[in-house]
């Protein structure tokens, strides 16, 4: 069977399907990834990819996102408050995925939660369409609307309809989020992308290590703010911090104020595989973020950023594995409570727990082979 996985251009969009893709390609089956920007850092995970946009033309994300701060920076509570932005992302990939799926004939695509290209370019192809999801956002009737929200797409490539065959993977634990009507559970397996990891960082140091993870410039942008309150509230905790910077623009300063035991990352080091030696993580309500610290079953301190996160942090508040705070509540005394509370600790275990009972990617392979035969 040959497996078509079609991503928006970002690392935080491709890396959660990776190991579905590496289990379907374990099982026999040809895999290939269509993406462009910044997600073609998922050609160094050992799977073919193409990049559907050499030449750049498309605009990036980060481009779409700029064009309408405002709902950026909006406290979203539902999907449809991010939906300008969501048909902009499919209006501006949906003709390059079709190319793409068009020239490779798949007979099965797989894409990232609520881009509308991929089961656009399944239907160009007369192949079922599986959104992979890789929130804890509820997709709604976002793909029952795609055809009166961008009728021109449809009619420039021929298209009537979506697929008449369809399936929703849904990696989220089932106690954070409202369930979704015919959706298949699947257990969430972090992939951060590789990295080579300082040995120190693997073992567990005689004081509590808390991470720290701020997305990038542009999806947090109350980032400067966080870090601040941060470093002054981290000279009065005894603890280590250990904060990724992967994602930040190199010539952005991030470091000022930082004291001793705040450690500054600049290369990348793969979240999961900190996060097993961390009482805490400290984050701005990213989808990896959160599911990443689920599933090490590590307590949250949320500084939600950027519209869904706070549709997300929430989610978290509410089942009782972390807290959302505002960037200026930020000091010693918050971080050390929450350090020290076991009652959000044992209920990140339990969410933990719940994640591993998910059936894994391989459990779901023979469900999509037959849903292409």
């Amino acid at each position: 069977m040959r497996l078509l996985f079609l991503s928006t251009p970002l690392a935080s969009h491709v890396y959660p399907m990776v190991p579905l893709a590496w289990a379907l390609r374990a099982a026999g089956h040809d895999v290939l990834i269509g993406t462009t920007g910044p997600a073609l850092a998922v050609a160094d995970c050992g799977l073919d990819v193409v990049d559907f946009d050499p030449e750049g033309r498309c605009p990036s994300l980060a481009q779409i996102n700029a064009t309408r701060p405002d709902i950026v920076a909006t406290r979203a509570s539902h999907i449809d408050d991010g939906m300008v932005l969501l048909i902009e992302a499919t209006r501006q990939y949906v003709d390059r995925m079709i190319e793409l799926a068009r020239l490779w004939r798949p007979d099965l695509v797989v894409h990232s939660q609520l881009q509308g290209g991929g089961p656009l370019a399944a239907a160009a192809c007369g192949v079922p369409a599986v959104e992979h999801g890789t929130s804890l956002l509820r997709t709604g009737d976002f793909y029952d609307r795609l055809d009166r929200l961008i009728p021109e797409t449809f009619a420039a490539h021929g298209l009537t309809g979506l697929p008449p065959r369809r399936a929703l993977l849904d990696v989220a634990p089932p106690s954070l989020v409202t369930a979704q009507p015919g959706a298949w559970p699947m257990r969430y397996v972090p992939f951060n992308g590789g990295g080579v990891l300082p040995a120190e960082l693997t073992v567990p140091p005689g004081r509590p290590r808390i991470a720290v993870t701020i997305g990038t410039n542009i999806m947090a942008p109350n980032m400067a703010e966080l870090l601040s309150r941060l470093y002054a509230a981290a000279e009065g905790v005894d603890a280590e911090f250990v904060v990724l910077l992967s994602g930040i623009d190199e010539g952005v300063e991030v470091g000022g104020g930082a004291p001793e035991n705040v450690r500054l990352v600049r290369e990348w080091l793969p979240l999961r595989a900190l996060l097993g030696t961390c009482g805490l993580i400290v984050h701005h309500g990213g989808a990896g973020s959160i599911l990443a610290a689920l599933d090490a079953g590590v307590v949250q301190l949320v500084v939600p950023s950027g519209a869904p996160n706070y549709i997300q942090s929430d989610a978290v508040r509410e089942r009782g594995v972390g807290i959302t705070v505002t960037a200026d509540e930020v000091d010693a005394s918050l971080v050390e409570r929450t350090l020290a509370d076991e009652k959000l600790r044992a209920a990140a275990v339990q969410v933990r727990d719940e994640m591993t009972d998910l059936p894994p990617p391989a459990a779901v392979v023979p469900r999509l082979v037959e849903l292409a035969s």
